[in-house]
């Protein structure tokens, strides 16, 4: 794929866990104050004077419960208050209660279009996911972001046998260079080998690392980071470091374990269909080896708003709570 040239670079692409922005055990239920935390902090972390900026939603269709629309027509008025940059960020968002119910009970993760329950469970997968996007955008918006949901089946986005086959990333760099902010998810798309499967935001992300190369890239979760096991193991380990080597192959730097073992015990739910926290740290791995320093940490905390406004560049903070995955510094030049 031919590298894309926008007229400045993405300083970061943040992963939004679906477990995070939804109550994972109730199906198709919005985790709505993680949501209203995780957008204000965007906010906070696009512009460092957003606290003392009014804000101008954008978010124009009434909502339910709620009789007003989330701003006034003449606070556009205001020129000096809508001179805000925000092109800078990508949002990618998992599904969590929505969509993996879905995709899990009709196998479209398996493929076999064909079959009338797979296509049945496609289109069911797709109104569920696409449903949640507009959430998330309406979300953003509410906090003055200028967000555009970018389902990826509708932008071109295909796979074969589960790895990405074709992506149209002009219309994301358009948006980006437009001074909007791009909110992708994962998606059921269509699949040259299988027909049809589930296209991770996990693997999104990695996809946009490569051709996009932002500083730095931030997911966040519903625990602190990667452990060395299950977080609800009583035993369970914070890793805060782990450093990737050229071959891809990783290792824990901080702390010291006292298992030599590499390995991370995970676990997904059992309706996850895109492979749950092995898959983001295998992702993020690869992301790593590019140069671009990822951080893991728990999402609607003080530790998630420092890793979204690019404070952990350098040394990680002792009072700091979370992963960082980046590159071994022994094979920087």
């Amino acid at each position: 794929m031919e590298e894309l040239k926008l007229n400045q670079t993405i300083r970061c692409i943040v992963k939004l866990g679906g477990a995070a922005i939804t109550c994972k055990n109730e199906l198709e239920k919005i985790n709505e104050e993680n949501l209203e935390t995780v957008s204000s902090q965007l906010r906070q972390a696009m512009v460092s004077d957003s606290c003392s900026r009014k804000v101008i939603g954008m978010d124009w269709s009434k909502r339910a419960g709620v009789s007003d629309i989330s701003s006034s027509l003449s606070d556009f008025g205001d020129q000096g208050q809508l001179n805000v940059d925000f092109s800078r960020f990508i949002v990618v968002h998992g599904a969590g209660s929505f969509g993996h119910f879905q995709a899990s009970k009709s196998g479209v993760h398996r493929g076999g279009l064909e079959q009338p329950l797979v296509k049945a469970g496609f289109v069911a997968t797709r109104i569920s996911v696409t449903t949640l996007n507009l959430e998330i955008v309406r979300a953003l918006a509410r906090e003055g972001i200028p967000s555009i949901g970018m389902p990826p089946y509708a932008c071109g986005w295909s796979t074969s046998e589960r790895n990405v086959a074709s992506a149209d990333l002009s219309g994301v760099a358009k948006a980006i260079d437009s001074g909007f902010i791009p909110v992708l998810h994962g998606d059921a798309v269509l699949d040259d080998v299988l027909g049809c499967t589930i296209l991770s935001g996990d693997v999104i992300i990695r996809h946009l690392a490569e051709h996009l190369k932002p500083e730095y890239v931030v997911f966040l979760t519903d625990v602190l980071g990667v452990y060395d096991r299950p977080p609800t193991d009583e035993n369970a380990v914070l890793l805060r470091e782990i450093a990737v080597d050229e071959d891809g192959r990783w290792s824990v730097v901080k702390p010291t374990l006292q298992s030599t073992n590499k390995q991370v015990k995970t676990t997904a739910a059992a309706h996850d269909t895109t492979g749950g926290m092995e898959t983001k740290i295998s992702e993020a791995a690869m992301i790593a080896k590019l140069g671009i320093d990822v951080y893991i940490v728990k999402a609607a905390t003080s530790h998630s708003l420092r890793a979204l406004s690019g404070e952990l560049r350098r040394d990680i903070p002792e009072g700091w709570r979370g992963t960082v995955i980046r590159f071994s510094r022994e094979n920087k030049c």
